[in-house]
């Protein structure tokens, strides 16, 4: 049986019609989409926002903890310094005095 005029005319419209809601929904999955994948990767960079700052963080408290240690070294340091020195001074004082008394006794027995 062959089909009219009107009937082949009523399929096409119809199959342009499918075609358009196709090409209208595909263009919408896409839309949709782009939004999705721009709001994912606005999430990922600020997640790495996130783990930068924590990063800095515990690298900044890192340095610190270890510039504190270098810092109580070199106060120790200076302390058994400064305690030579203070010793090593007084052995001179204490050598001075004996000098002194020593001169002091031969000018007044002489």
């Amino acid at each position: 049986m062959a089909k009219s005029k009107n009937d082949i005319l009523y399929e096409i419209k119809k199959a342009e019609e499918n075609a358009s809601q196709i090409v209208d929904e595909a263009a919408k999955n896409k839309n949709e989409r782009i939004t999705s994948a721009r709001g994912e990767a606005r999430e990922i960079v600020k997640q790495a926002e996130i783990d930068a700052h924590e990063s800095a963080q515990k690298s900044l408290k890192s340095a610190e903890a270890a510039i504190k240690g270098e810092k109580v070294k070199i106060i120790d340091e200076g302390r058994v310094d400064a305690k030579a020195i203070v010793e090593e001074t007084q052995t001179n004082v204490d050598k001075a005095v004996d000098y002194l008394v020593s001169e002091f006794e031969r000018t007044t027995h002489a």
